[in-house]
């Protein structure tokens, strides 16, 4: 059995495909001066034969989706006019006189050498949508095609890796899923992947050098794992265990056109976090009541160069026109920690979690604040858009951002943009300081969000990422439990809402207790929205404020996590019957 990354949920059994990867190293031929010109030229050709199948498949993705959902290709397609990318390899072919392949394999290399400096697990998934589509004009240019080969019947693809391109071209009636080596939850194939609702487990270390063509295979797309040629009565768990999967997902998918009300008539909102644009199919899917959080910096740590104005605008709108009329939350740029961008200059500090990042950075780059503001600004007037800032510690920190916010107003003003000069303004409650200074940061905002991964690692001193103090991250801790009440009672008071954008709001348990703790909207992954919402769907609000504030006079880690999974079993024993009538 495999142990991978869920990348998009769903359990399938099938035959094994593996596709074969071709070969890293391209062979370097000499060509004459004379010949330069039309390997140039057999060059071009295998470019624009690329551009052509990816508009195709970019086409047929919009239209198994349902949406303009295409900015991953429209990406492949600028980077098909680069000079950096195609441009560079048409100069080695005139200047070194080699062959095409060559030529493109040095540019992957600059590129792979440029990677190879970050250790930002995000930035990589850029490189490997450049492999992909490296790989697509190698094939064209052996004139074997870029379309993944198949086999007769349904099977599961077995890859080294795939580009999204590739993930978008297969026969969705014959393949049932995929594994690969390589890539994460957030990668672009992952997402193609949900978006066309074929299970998927990624990051599957060594799996094509076992695996052979053919070989049956169990993926479990939720759980991440990838079970080769089992036993009859493994075999046999499993086809019970995708029965019951299968049922499962139908209940939910009737929740889609529900609201998240309790069974008392207390209302959750439910919204989503997102990172890219095209995430928004999966969230207008699972009818999210909104984006409550709009991690911008995948913008910039998609992109090689600093993005512009226009770019940030653009992907800004395509959300906000997608979810129009429900709101989009924007959070500014938030760098720094563990997120760092090759091309952003910050000095070395010894704790950068503690250091210059988010509101902090933007406050000391203001030109660089101004455009993503200007961005957005011009953004909102497509739809209901809200403003959020990240990391705010301080009263000052709000007010410089806020003063900001005015000066780029003034200009668009004066150049007649239009804009929502009512925009909603918000912050995120990450550090103790702006927990206990709730009630006056209130006073200055329009919303409340609390980033419980941050909050949790602050209050605690515990490295979210460092395994050896693991066992001290809880979300269920009394300390970080009484700072979201204090920033609820404090929000409430001043007639502002808070929502929580972290892990615990997808929970659906801990959702339980957030509601008895006054959180008035869960912005949660996609894929989470239904199960969350269907817990809510099935309690009393009376029930979840009395589980609050029990827990809210216990000491103990332990105590509290068994005592709400114990008063949850108590309360949903029969529900099923109460939530069928409502």
């Amino acid at each position: 059995m495999y142990k991978g990354i869920p990348a998009s949920p769903g359990i399938v059994i099938g035959p094994a495909y593996v596709l074969s990867k071709r070969s890293d190293k391209a062979e370097k031929r000499k060509i004459s001066a004379s010949e330069a010109a039309a390997e140039t030229e057999r060059f071009k050709a295998a470019v624009e034969k690329t551009r052509t199948e990816i508009m195709a498949i970019r086409d047929r993705v919009v239209f198994d989706i349902g949406n303009k959902d295409a900015e991953i290709f429209n990406a492949y397609i600028l980077l098909l006019k680069d000079q950096m990318f195609v441009g560079k390899a048409e100069k080695l072919i005139s200047e070194q006189l080699v062959n095409s392949e060559y030529a493109l394999s040095l540019v992957l290399k600059d590129y792979e050498e440029f990677f190879s400096r970050i250790a930002d697990s995000y930035l990589r998934e850029k490189l490997r949508d450049i492999n992909g589509l490296v790989e697509k004009i190698l094939a064209n240019l052996s004139e074997a095609g870029g379309k993944i080969d198949e086999m007769k019947g349904e099977y599961i693809v077995v890859a080294s890796d795939l580009s999204p391109a590739d993930t978008a071209d297969m026969d969705k009636s014959k393949v049932l899923g995929f594994i690969t080596e390589t890539g994460g939850a957030t990668s672009h194939t992952a997402i193609v992947a949900r978006s066309l609702e074929i299970p998927a487990v990624v990051g599957v270390r060594d799996i094509t050098k076992t695996v052979k063509t053919g070989d049956t295979i169990v993926l479990d797309g939720e759980k991440g794992i990838a079970a080769i040629n089992p036993p009859a009565k493994v075999l046999a768990a499993y086809r019970e265990e995708r029965k019951n999967y299968l049922k499962k997902l139908k209940l939910l998918r009737k929740l889609k056109t529900l609201e998240a009300v309790t069974l008392d008539g207390h209302k959750i909102k439910m919204s989503a976090n997102i990172e890219f644009p095209e995430e928004t199919s999966v969230v207008k899917e699972n009818n999210a009541d909104g984006i409550g959080l709009f991690r911008s910096e995948f913008i910039y740590i998609k992109s090689l160069n600093l993005p512009g104005e226009e770019e940030q605008f653009n992907a800004y709108r395509t959300a906000i026109e997608k979810m129009s009329p429900k709101p989009v939350t924007i959070r500014t740029l938030d760098i720094g920690g563990d997120k760092f961008l090759p091309y952003f200059k910050i000095s070395p500090e010894q704790n950068p979690f503690l250091g210059l990042r988010a509101i902090r950075l933007s406050l000391v780059n203001i030109n660089i604040f101004k455009t993503q503001l200007r961005a957005i600004l011009r953004a909102s007037a497509f739809g209901t858009v809200k403003i959020m800032f990240p990391m705010i510690s301080t009263v000052e920190e709000i007010e410089d951002a806020k003063r900001i916010v005015a000066e780029v107003m003034t200009e668009l003003s004066e150049k007649k943009v239009p804009f929502d000069r009512e925009i909603k303004i918000g912050i995120m409650i990450e550090v103790p300081s702006a927990a206990l200074m709730a009630d006056e940061l209130a006073k200055k905002c329009d919303f409340f969000s609390v980033g419980t991964n941050d909050l949790i690692q602050y209050t605690l001193a515990v490295d979210r990422g460092n395994e050896n103090v693991a066992r001290y991250y809880d979300a269920l801790n009394p300390a970080v439990l009484r700072l979201i009440k204090k920033t609820t009672e404090s929000a409430h008071r001043n007639g502002i809402t808070t929502s929580v954008c972290g892990e615990m709001a997808g929970t659906p348990q801990i959702a339980f207790l957030l509601a008895g703790l006054g959180v008035d909207e869960l912005s949660v992954s996609p894929a989470s929205i239904l199960s969350v919402k269907q817990l809510i769907r099935r309690i009393n609000f009376k029930d979840a404020l009395e589980t609050a504030d029990a827990v809210l006079k216990m000491e103990k880690t332990g105590e509290i996590r068994d005592f709400i999974n114990k008063k949850l079993s108590e309360l949903l024993f029969g529900a099923g019957e109460a939530e069928k009538e409502k």
